[in-house]
């Protein structure tokens, strides 16, 4: 025999508890970053001390890749990222690594040298991951020339990597 809940039983228990759920939530869904809109601001210094800013990639596309050294994707993804830095870095790319690792830079250093990462890396704070509405490593934005995001990758493999090709192909030629 099923035992029935009156709706208003219900309603008193369950809603409440979906309510908490959405005030608990980390980030409003307006802070998820989508393609069209201007990149966040960045304020960072690289693992070798360079500060960079999005003024720095005026006039480049711009590939900015979080990731975290235990993340194996990132991992994976990071001969790509040297590839096309190599392909087409004197038509106007650029990337920028940005490792959301907590703790020293020490690690970060050493997984770079390990990795043989040829582009900058910088470590993001809470605040700049919020911005950019990061809920998963790796992500790439992709930034055009005029600082408006013209792609999102989450994730990697043949077909992002293809994608992400395309997309910096096009970006190049406009």
């Amino acid at each position: 025999m099923k035992m029935q809940i009156p709706f208003q039983k219900f309603a008193v228990r369950v809603v409440p508890l979906a309510l908490a759920g959405l005030l608990l939530s980390t980030q409003p869904a307006a802070a998820i970053l989508q393609k069209g809109e201007a990149a966040p601001p960045i304020k960072l210094v690289t693992t070798s001390g360079q500060p960079i800013t999005l003024n720095n990639y005026k006039g480049y596309v711009l590939v900015m890749d979080f990731f975290a050294t235990w993340c194996i994707p990132c991992k994976e993804s990071i001969p790509h990222l040297n590839a096309l830095r190599q392909k087409y870095g004197k038509q106007g790319l650029q990337i920028l690594g940005v490792s959301v690792d907590e703790g020293s830079d020490r690690e970060v250093r050493s997984f770079i040298g390990e990795r043989r990462i040829s582009y900058p890396v910088a470590i993001a704070g809470e605040e700049m991951q919020a911005d950019y509405g990061l809920r998963s490593i790796p992500t790439m934005y992709i930034i055009n020339k005029k600082g408006i995001v013209a792609g999102k990758f989450q994730g990697f493999s043949d077909e992002t990597a293809k994608a992400m090709e395309d997309t910096i192909k096009r970006l190049l030629a406009e």
